[in-house]
């Protein structure tokens, strides 16, 4: 597998719709304002936060369970910034919807702005024929509130290229987060 460079990422996003709404070039400010950054980097791809947030919650006193998960453990919001609690998590959604090709596999990794404030963002790989918009699973692991901006820069996607494509692929065995639209909660 080798890492695929920027010019790569923008071909496979203008020709092959791999990337939409695709941004060709880092973005840093917006309106003259200071943002934390997205678009095309040198060797991947850093992808916004939508206005769309669910924040974790205690308040029904339910268990995690990945296999019976409950939506009420959640408070849902649109915002254009999100308050996560101390010590707690969201579940947020990429503004790009992705289509990976069946010969790449991408892991995504949380932007340094945020991992220096004790935000961590995790994100499983967009296996090779998965298709949607991103569920984003950001956790605060501090023990003060943290502030999400959305529309704004949360991790960084990186493509890795395989020799051949793959035998079968995440769409070929029907994935259970195929096609997603919005904030995608366990699905057992």
């Amino acid at each position: 597998m080798s890492l695929q460079s920027d010019r790569w990422i923008r071909q496979m996003a203008e020709e092959e719709g791999m990337i939409e709404p695709f941004v060709g070039e880092q973005v840093r400010y917006n309106d003259g304002k200071k943002i934390i950054s997205y678009g095309l980097s040198s060797y991947g791809y850093d992808l916004r936060v939508s206005r769309e947030f669910k924040v974790f919650t205690n308040i029904h006193n339910c268990i995690v369970d990945p296999k019976n998960f409950s939506d009420n453990s959640f408070v849902h919001m649109e915002v254009d910034e999100c308050i996560v609690p101390p010590n707690s998590f969201a579940l947020a959604r990429s503004v790009e919807y992705f289509r990976i090709p069946r010969d790449v596999l991408t892991v995504c990794i949380g932007k340094s702005t945020y991992a220096r404030c004790g935000i961590i963002v995790n994100v499983t790989p967009f296996e090779p024929g998965w298709e949607g918009y991103v569920t984003l699973e950001i956790s605060n692991t501090t023990p003060l509130p943290a502030k999400i901006y959305a529309n704004e820069g949360l991790a960084q996607v990186l493509f890795h290229k395989g020799s051949e494509a793959c035998e079968v692929s995440y769409a070929d065995r029907g994935g259970k987060y195929m096609h997603q639209v919005g904030i995608t909660l366990p699905v057992a």
